[in-house]
């Protein structure tokens, strides 16, 4: 039984699945939530399986263009064989999280407890997920569709925030039964929404990024590790919204510089996803279709699998993400 939020102390989940890896090499635990993705969980997303519908939620590379959070565009170069025999290619000045990403644990540190598990920096990385691969049940949110039914449609082109409740309320909408160690997809319909700009509304939004997710707090915090979901993957910028702090109050703001480790994630809720419940998250996956599926069938949950980048102490990496139904 795993302890609900306000038995965690401080929010800080360390300790939950014990301080080994279980791969006998004496590191910390580099898995956090996804220590839930047990072989039974695995065959619940099997389970799921009924008509071999396979949805790709990656989304394009060169999307957004230009890059958010001043990221540099990368460069793809494709090179000539000797003899014309064929091509190879090279990309430089790639970042792993200018599109479709998980961000790893080496990517956040809280101020106060550093990285997840208290795990050194350099013992965290993205191979260490590549090595066991992420398979489990996938249940869609799909709370943009939710929210337009509601009459109150997410607004995109600012930090119009998704509730506790709007999660919650839409699971019931959907009839969707979350277990703990499913994979929660988020979708608000944000890329659908960016693929739709012009070329200056995607500059402009490059240089001051406006954007919906998940309300910043404490609140937010709990109703996710209450769920005990093994990971959470969304399909906005960062998972929250846009900028941090934009609805934190005044007072809020004030105490970040004397009460940090209270006020922290009613500012940016990564703080107290990724150092201190461990929970992995996805930002700019594409959900559309595999929720315009969904929709019509009326069956909201998949066979995800996700393989990361077998990177030694990556940062981060591309999901090469399926959904199968």
């Amino acid at each position: 039984m795993l302890p609900s939020y306000d038995d965690l102390p401080g929010g800080k989940a360390w300790g939950v699945w014990g301080d080994s890896t279980g791969q006998g090499n004496g590191e910390g635990d580099v898995f956090g939530c996804l220590n839930l993705l047990t072989p039974e969980r695995v065959q619940a997303g099997v389970a799921c399986v009924q008509r071999g519908a396979v949805f790709a939620l990656n989304w394009d590379m060169g999307l957004p263009d230009p890059p958010l959070f001043g990221r540099a565009a990368f460069q793809h170069e494709v090179t000539s064989l000797e003899h014309d025999a064929g091509h190879d290619e090279t990309i430089s000045g790639w970042n792993t999280q200018s599109s479709s990403q998980w961000d790893g644990f080496r990517h956040i540190r809280h101020a106060v407890h550093d990285f997840y598990g208290g795990v050194p920096d350099e013992e965290h990385g993205i191979h260490h997920w590549a090595a066991r691969g992420i398979v489990g049940r996938g249940v869609l949110v799909d709370v943009g569709r939710w929210r337009e039914a509601q009459g109150r449609p997410l607004q995109y082109d600012g930090p119009d925030p998704v509730e506790p409740d709007d999660v919650l309320g839409c699971l019931d909408a959907q009839g969707s039964a979350f277990e703990p160690g499913d994979i929660l997809l988020l979708r608000t319909g944000w890329t659908a929404w960016y693929e739709s700009l012009d070329p200056g509304r995607r500059q402009a939004l490059a240089q001051n990024l406006l954007a919906p997710g998940l309300r910043p707090g404490v609140a937010t915090a709990r109703m996710l590790w209450d769920l005990h979901p093994a990971a959470l993957a969304a399909d906005n910028p960062a998972v929250e919204v846009w900028p941090p702090g934009s609805l934190a109050p005044p007072e809020v703001i004030a105490r970040i510089a004397t009460d940090y480790e209270a006020v922290a994630p009613e500012v940016f809720l990564h703080f107290a996803l990724l150092p201190l419940l461990g929970l992995p998250l996805g930002e700019m996956w594409d959900l559309d279709a595999l929720a315009a599926d969904c929709a019509a069938d009326g069956r909201y949950m998949c066979l995800l699998t996700s393989a990361p980048l077998n990177l030694r102490g990556g940062v981060a990496s591309p999901p090469n993400a399926l959904a199968i139904k």
